[in-house]
């Protein structure tokens, strides 16, 4: 018999690991991780800046996308990849951070579509699916800080530096800031742990004495606070 157990703290663990899932994907395929010095569709690009007079704006860098102005688009900026094949992005540090990035979204995501189902089926093979989920999310973040640590290992390729200037090097942004994406691919890594160590709460939460009580009574929905 199947008992749908709702707890607050695995109802929590649950919107986290979603929210960490999430929003490292989205930081992933973003284009905002770097985001160049101030220059005009048609500039001569120098070691300080755009040299033409006109509008400027900042195109942005990510780790397989960009966004840049070009001189026939007077208003539109146009985003898209910069490499069409895993070969073409712009250094092995990236195509090596991109690994370890995709490697750890594939088990946040996997573990956000299996928390969905933790409010009926809380074991996997008589192991506790909160504990189960905690450990893939503990790998999943050690990916992900591998990834972010050889992010900046990249900045010195020639591809950032016609964003960022001739002072681009590794683990030195030049010109350029970083963006809204490498922020949240941080803050992601973070919440990722933290839903590894919370899983565990979550787990003690509904195989407390109570629910044991409950589901003795014969009820099928349970929802403790």
């Amino acid at each position: 018999m199947c008992h749908v157990i709702v707890t607050c703290r695995s109802m929590l663990w649950t919107l986290l690991s979603i929210v960490a899932a999430f929003g490292e994907l989205i930081a992933f395929m973003s284009t905002d991780w770097l985001v160049g010095f101030p220059r005009t569709p048609d500039a001569v690009f120098g070691p300080h800046g755009a040299t033409a007079a006109g509008e400027a704006y900042r195109p942005t860098l990510g780790i397989y996308g960009r966004c840049i102005k070009l001189p026939q688009m007077k208003r539109r900026i146009l985003c898209g990849p910069y490499a069409i094949h895993f070969g073409e992005i712009a250094s092995g540090f990236w195509q090596a951070t991109s690994i370890f990035l995709a490697a750890g979204i594939l088990l946040l995501c996997a573990v956000a579509f299996i928390s969905v189902f933790t409010m009926c089926f809380q074991s996997i093979m008589k192991k506790s699916i909160f504990n189960v989920c905690g450990l893939l999310q503990g790998i999943a973040g050690l990916f992900l800080i591998l990834g972010l640590m050889l992010y900046p290992a990249g900045w010195g390729s020639d591809k950032v530096q016609l964003y960022c200037g001739a002072d681009a090097a590794p683990y030195q942004a030049g010109l350029c800031s970083m963006g809204w994406a490498f922020y949240t691919a941080m803050g992601g890594t973070v919440l990722t742990f933290v839903c590894a160590v919370f899983s565990a709460q979550a787990e003690i939460a509904t195989s407390s004495d109570k629910v044991q009580e409950e589901i003795e009574e014969g009820k099928s929905l349970i929802c403790l606070l």
